[in-house]
């Protein structure tokens, strides 16, 4: 597990930089006003609700973009990413916005040593994260322990039926075909790929990735065994990222949806969650 680990982060190490430097991120955007949001965080607006004075946690925050959208709304954030020059960026764009947010490095598992027990009104889980933990039972645990009672879970992430999806270079819609496991497996998916999700001119050299799918009923079982009473499920036709080129179409939000039969494949969903207790 040491080797994914460090496999992993030296991938997100390379690539903070050029996500920060990526218009796929928007940043100058959303630093050219106070209330500009990044398009994850607006998209999740109407399910989110009321954020404001709630004390935050942003596990796996990256360059922080959604972080500081979240305190843009109200919340007194905290950020967690186990990638140092991810963190780097995202301190730095914190401080042209003239925020004060604190970042702290390291793994989910280290999250409540690092951060507290019971700490958080708000753990925030944003798109694209929890595909790089090996074990949703320990992700659920840690949620529930950075959670007061009363607190809440907010995670929106890429649906597993899509992680599962074989590549679909040189398909169409009609031939879509399920090639990877949707179920968590003990060993994780490697994969060999130099890009990354948005656009950039760097040529990376740190791969590969380790990641783990993990199925709905697999995240919604290990939430609940854990003190936590699902509150919310909506699936969602749309991802924030081109995730099937070839067959999608971007919106004018940056929703990317299938140009045809959206009706047939989950892309992404939203889950809420309340921490059980007095």
């Amino acid at each position: 597990m040491d080797e994914y680990l460090a496999t992993n982060r030296a991938n997100w190490d390379e690539r903070g930089p050029a996500h920060a430097a990526s218009p796929g991120y928007e940043v100058e955007r959303l630093l050219s006003g106070r209330s500009e949001l990044s398009g994850v965080v607006e998209f999740d607006c109407p399910l989110l609700g009321d954020v404001t004075g709630l004390r935050g946690v942003h596990l796996q925050c990256h360059i922080g973009t959604d972080t500081l959208s979240l305190q843009r709304l109200g919340a007194v954030m905290t950020g967690l990413d186990f990638s140092g020059a991810s963190l780097a960026q995202a301190r730095e764009i914190v401080a042209r916005a003239d925020e004060a947010i604190e970042f702290v490095e390291g793994t989910v598992d280290d999250a409540v040593v690092l951060l507290g027990r019971e700490q958080f009104d708000l753990v925030y889980t944003g798109i694209g994260a929890i595909g790089w933990l090996p074990r949703i039972a320990d992700w659920a645990q840690t949620v529930s322990d950075l959670l007061r009672p009363g607190g809440r879970l907010f995670i929106r992430e890429g649906h597993p039926v899509l992680w599962s999806l074989a590549d679909v270079e040189g398909v169409d819609n009609a031939t879509l075909t399920i090639a990877h496991p949707y179920f968590e497996q003990e060993n994780p998916q490697v994969w060999e790929g130099e890009g990354t999700y948005v656009e950039t001119d760097v040529e990376f050299t740190a791969r590969p990735s380790y990641e783990w799918n993990h199925g709905l009923g697999e995240i919604l079982t290990a939430l609940l065994v854990r003190g936590m009473a699902i509150t919310g499920f909506v699936e969602h036709d749309s991802v924030p990222w081109d995730a099937l080129p070839g067959l999608m179409e971007r919106d004018d939000r940056g929703e990317y949806r299938l140009r045809e039969g959206r009706e047939r494949l989950p892309l992404s969903y939203t889950l809420q969650a309340v921490k059980q207790g007095s």
